[in-house]
């Protein structure tokens, strides 16, 4: 148990951001975990996106990948999706899951309705762009 005296929820700010809007980000993956199915007869693989740079820099993201499923197709296809982030950070066998953490890629969302809510789904990933640079050049002094 934790003692939780003196927090009230009623003084604090909701926190729901809105779905990102449609495209492409530079974006590492920050965690992952291995999660069983709502139907029970499997697990996922959920990962956790961080968006690495622009005006939506540090929001998240979650793909799951239905690696280990009852069902052939849907682990198939799972394999599929998960294939994409592998080569896109450039790690083709990974060992455990956190072997993709902090590798830059590049993730292209979606928005789609889901419960009367838009939801950001990943529809693919590639190699990372290179970072955009905001540094200014700055003239070296003759001393």
């Amino acid at each position: 148990m934790a003692d939780l005296s003196g927090f009230d929820a009623s003084k604090v700010a909701d926190s729901e951001f809105e779905a990102l809007p449609a495209g492409e980000y530079r974006a590492v993956v920050i965690e992952s975990e291995r999660k069983p199915t709502k139907a029970g007869n499997g697990h996922l693989l959920q990962v956790k996106l961080q968006i690495i740079d622009g005006p939506h820099k540090n929001r998240t993201v979650f793909d799951r990948f239905n690696l280990w499923n009852a069902s052939n197709v849907a682990a198939e296809i799972a394999k599929q999706q998960f294939a994409g982030l592998c080569k896109a950070v450039n790690v083709l066998q990974p060992k455990d899951s956190s072997d993709l953490h902090m590798k830059p890629f590049m993730v292209k969302l979606t928005v789609k309705e889901y419960d009367g809510k838009d939801r950001n789904e990943v529809k693919s990933y590639k190699a990372a762009l290179p970072a955009t640079s905001t540094a200014t050049t700055e003239k070296k002094s003759p001393w």
